[in-house]
Order: C-alpha cells, then structure tokens, then sequence
C-alpha cells in the first residue's frame, strides 16, 4: 500500500487506515434498513441520463423489471432503446416526447405529451413488479411548466415501499429534492460544443 500522506510513518499511516476500516464497518452495519428510493439527477453538466442508465443496466443483471419512460426526447430513436431491447423481457421503453421545445414549437402539444407520459409512468409507478423506473427529463417537463410539481409528488407518495424511481433533467424544483432520498448535481466545466463547436456525435451524446 502506497502512502498517500509522506509526513506519516508506515506504521502511523496503518494505524489511520485501520481506524478508517473500523468506522466504515461500524457505518455499514448499522445501515441495515431497505428502502425503495426516489433519486434525482440534476444540473447543467452532461451526464444525468448516463448515470441512471447505469442504474438501470445494475437493475438488469440483478433479473429486475424495469420502465423507461423519456418525457422529452423522442422525435428521434434512441441509441439506448437499441441496447435495452436485448432485454425486452425485462424492460419497458417509452419515448413520449417529440424532441427538444425549441424543435416541436407547440407548447399545447409538450404539454399533452408531457402528461400522457406522466400517465404512463403512473402504471409502473403503481405496479408493485417494477423495482426501478426511470422518469428521464421529466425535471424539464417540470421546470417548464408541463407538469405540476404536487401532482409529481402524489404521485410518488403510491410506489410500492421497495420501487425505486430516478427523475432526470435540469432545473429539478425544490419541493422534488427536498422529497428525495438522493439527489446528484451535474456541474458544467467545460463542454465541446460550447467551448469549441463540436457537434453531437454517436456514442458519446446519442
């Protein structure tokens, strides 16, 4: 093992890492409580989506059903829809959207769209056989005003105690942070196509 701190001795650095052992295992056992939990990724950095779907790929080798329902993309086909079908038997993919506001330019027709979504979350949200559901953007439905944050709320007051749920997007409202039980912000530092006028390529944002 490597001393990550030279002003130690080999010994004092043992002694330190044992401690650090002992409290990790003392944390450990008395974390014993199961619990369906409502996770929220949010921020302006890249990755919010990435990150659930990681969630969603360990839900998956552990034989788990999951839903997937987009609340803003859709007008065009996923990647990750091409990937998860692989495991049609224990996936549902919904992509209720029709792409970015700025693209659909029908504030009437995002919004219907929005809560059609919301709707068809409900259904898994409801059906104690989904152990993990994925709401992703639905923090931009949020934010814009497609959805109301209480009826978000209510609705997430009915999954089945041991559901897990993920919301992503940005700007996710207080109310909904203040609810979950693990809450990440992405931070921008830096991104290509802002920094540099790269465009969005396969593999990395679609």
């Amino acid at each position: 093992m490597t001393n990550s701190n030279p002003s130690l001795s080999a010994e004092q650095y043992q002694q330190k890492m044992q401690r650090r052992k002992e409290i990790q295992e003392q944390r450990l056992a008395q974390a014993s409580q199961e619990k369906g939990l409502i996770i929220v990724n949010t921020g302006n950095g890249k990755g919010k989506t990435t990150a659930a779907l990681g969630m969603v790929m360990r839900s998956l080798g552990h034989g788990f059903q999951v839903a997937i329902i987009q609340f803003i993309k859709g007008a065009w086909e996923p990647a990750e829809k091409a990937v998860l079908s692989h495991w049609e038997n224990q996936v549902q993919f919904y992509a209720m959207g029709e792409g970015f506001t700025w693209e659909t330019q029908d504030r009437e027709r995002d919004i219907a769209n929005a809560q059609a979504a919301w709707e068809k979350a409900l259904t898994f949200i409801h059906n104690p056989d989904y152990q993990l559901i994925l709401l992703d953007e639905i923090n931009v439905a949020l934010k814009l005003g497609y959805l109301e944050v209480e009826t978000v709320l209510e609705g997430l007051d009915q999954k089945p105690q041991t559901t897990h749920v993920i919301l992503t997007g940005r700007g996710a409202p207080a109310p909904l942070i203040q609810k979950a039980d693990l809450v990440t912000e992405m931070k921008l530092i830096k991104h290509p196509f802002q920094e540099q006028g790269i465009k969005a390529q396969p593999g990395i944002e679609f």
